[in-house]
């Protein structure tokens, strides 16, 4: 089964589709290293033969029968030819029997068939020349070209030894990366069933090596990290809303049933129903909140962006809790110099804005200050509310994001503690930074790069 199962994966094809190429690009290649040197041959045989005839022309009649004569007895190969013939055509010298009927003379070499002197064999292709001396008689000189049939029989036998080793070593190596994968998939298979299962402990296996496998393993691995961080939060969401319902909704039960049992006059029963109802609407103020984070969160308010002008968006904030700070005598104010534009949603910035003022007046002392800030940084915008309040210690930096998350010096504060938990769906939506700077005094930023010119 495993065998049919490599054989039909897409390595293996992959692999077999390689093999097939490379033999055709190995075939096309022999076969023009074969035209290129038998082309190469014909040249320099074309260039020795005429060389041959043009020495033994220019020699006196009575030493050309002698030139032949060594030519010939030089050939230990018996691949040369050459014959002298007088006008008739009969041969005077050489081991040619009578002058190619194809060949042209006083024109270039070329392939003729030419009978030897006794030999009785069947007539050679010979590449051949022709020369009409001076004295009317004919020289002909020619080479055995069938060197190249050799040649034809060496590249194909290397073609085969070369060939061969080189598929079936593809085809190797295609089985093998294949029954690789095939192993690497079943064992990723076997912990993806355990994380179907619920263990999302689980991850996947990777080696510590730069491939591809490995790095998708390592994302995947980071992503099973957030989802088993996400699972565990929203656990812990899970149990914190019903903690932070279950006591206003037991409190206005318990308001009513009280009523019902002691009210006496309508006034009574008035109070009672005003507790009741007080408790109802903290519970929807609850629900209203993590609705509104549902929603920021999902990004729906995104296509409502557009510049955003930050220093009248901070006058309106600061108008809007002036009144409220100077109730509790806490001095409240604005630094927002110059004209600076950023891209977003502006309700929701001013949310975000209003909510960080909120918490620091919040939690800032009688007679203390905040201070509503904008800057300018490299590259970037930076909206920063500060405070001379308790601040925020280093190990509750990131804790204080989380929903429902209030510190133990904040318990008899009023609050859900989802304010700073909607600040950061709200930033994250617009792509900025929310940084929280621990130690005396509160100071929270939020940065906002500035927008890449088109």
């Amino acid at each position: 089964m495993l065998q049919v199962q490599f054989i039909r994966s897409n390595t293996f094809r992959w692999a077999l589709a390689v093999a097939a190429v490379l033999a055709v690009f190995i075939i096309a290649l022999f076969g023009f290293i074969y035209v290129k040197i038998d082309h190469y041959l014909i040249e320099r045989s074309d260039r020795m033969i005429m060389t041959q005839a043009d020495f033994i022309a220019s020699l006196p009649p009575e030493h050309r029968v002698r030139a032949i004569q060594d030519h010939l007895d030089q050939d230990s190969r018996k691949v040369q030819f050459a014959g002298l013939f007088d006008p008739a055509g009969n041969p005077l010298a050489g081991n040619l029997e009578r002058v190619p009927d194809a060949l042209r003379v006083d024109a270039p070499a070329q392939s003729v068939k030419a009978a030897q002197n006794g030999r009785g064999l069947v007539d050679p292709l010979i590449r051949a020349v022709g020369r009409r001396l001076p004295n009317g008689d004919a020289l002909v000189v020619g080479r055995n070209v069938d060197e190249t049939a050799e040649i034809s029989h060496v590249v194909g036998e290397a073609l085969a030894l070369g060939l061969l080793p080189a598929l079936c070593l593809c085809l190797l190596a295609g089985a093998w990366l294949s029954l690789r994968a095939q192993r690497r998939v079943d064992e990723v298979n076997q912990h993806v069933q355990r994380i179907i299962a619920a263990n999302l402990s689980v991850r996947l296996p990777h080696r510590d090596v730069d491939e591809p496998f490995s790095r998708l393993a390592v994302i995947v691995n980071g992503m099973l990290d957030e989802m088993e961080t996400m699972f565990h939060a929203l656990s812990g969401v899970g149990n914190d809303i019903a903690h932070d319902l279950r006591t206003p909704l037991t409190r206005a039960r318990l308001a009513l049933e009280r009523g019902r049992t002691n009210a006496t006059t309508v006034e009574k029963l008035q109070q009672v129903v005003d507790k009741a109802i007080a408790g109802i609407d903290q519970s929807l103020a609850i629900i209203t909140a993590l609705l509104r984070l549902a929603e920021i969160e999902n990004s729906r308010r995104s296509a409502a962006f557009g510049d955003v002008v930050l220093q009248e968006m901070l006058r309106e904030v600061y108008d809007v809790y002036e009144p409220i700070a100077e109730d509790k005598q806490i001095r409240l104010s604005v630094q927002a110099a110059g004209q600076i534009e950023v891209r977003g949603d502006r309700d929701l910035l001013f949310e975000a804005v209003a909510n960080l003022v909120d918490n620091a007046i919040k939690f800032t002392p009688t007679g203390g200050n905040v201070e509503i800030g904008l800057v300018r940084g490299d590259k970037q915008t930076i909206v920063r509310v500060s405070d001379t309040g308790p601040g925020i210690g280093q190990q509750e930096t990131e804790a204080v994001l989380r929903r429902f998350y209030r510190s133990d010096k904040i318990r008899n504060t009023p609050g859900f503690g989802l304010g700073l938990n909607l600040v950061s769906a709200i930033v994250t939506l617009h792509g900025f930074q929310l940084l929280i700077h621990p130690g005396s005094g509160g100071c929270v930023e939020i940065v906002c790069p500035d927008r890449p010119k088109d």
